[in-house]
Parts: C-alpha cells; sequence; structure tokens
C-alpha cells in the first residue's frame, strides 16, 4: 500500500518545480494521489477493511485542501496540475 523510494523519488522529481523541491503543492498533490490510488486498489480487494477506508478519506481531503489552496492563489498552476495528474474537477 505505500509507495516504494523509488516511485517516491520519481514523482518528486517529476512534479518538482525545483531540484530539492518537496513541499510545494504539486509534488504533495502527486504524493497523495499515488497513495489514494494505491489504497484504492488495496480496498477493491479488501471491501471490509474500514481502517484504511478511514485513512483513504482522509488523504482525500488533505489533496482537496492543497488543491483548494492551489486553485485559490494560482490559478494557472491548479490547472496544469490537475491535467498534468489526471484529475476530475
Amino acid at each position: 500500500m505505500s509507495i516504494t523510494a523509488e516511485r517516491r523519488t520519481a514523482l518528486i522529481q517529476e512534479h518538482a518545480k525545483q531540484p530539492g523541491d518537496t513541499g510545494s503543492p504539486e509534488v504533495q498533490v502527486a504524493l497523495l494521489s499515488e497513495r489514494i490510488s494505491n489504497l484504492t486498489e488495496h480496498l477493491k480487494t479488501h471491501a471490509k477493511d474500514f481502517h484504511s477506508r478511514r485513512g483513504l478519506l482522509m488523504l482525500v481531503g488533505r489533496r482537496r485542501r492543497l488543491l483548494d489552496y492551489l486553485k485559490r492563489t494560482e490559478q494557472g498552476r491548479y490547472e496544469a496540475l490537475i491535467a498534468r495528474l489526471s484529475l476530475r474537477r
């Protein structure tokens, strides 16, 4: 369910604005989206895992708050990010 170290560094390098950037909203949303997709796959096979379902809902809420912040502050970056990650909204 967790992200491997190689996948994490690849996501950070792909979405970072500059080398060493791990705190920008783009990087954080990309990492959260990866964790959300992994948890979604887990819950498809383990439908009664309610503890993981709660964790998934918390991750979705955190991603939503980051996306709302990005939309409120810089609309262009928001639109580019949701297009790159193919998120609805």
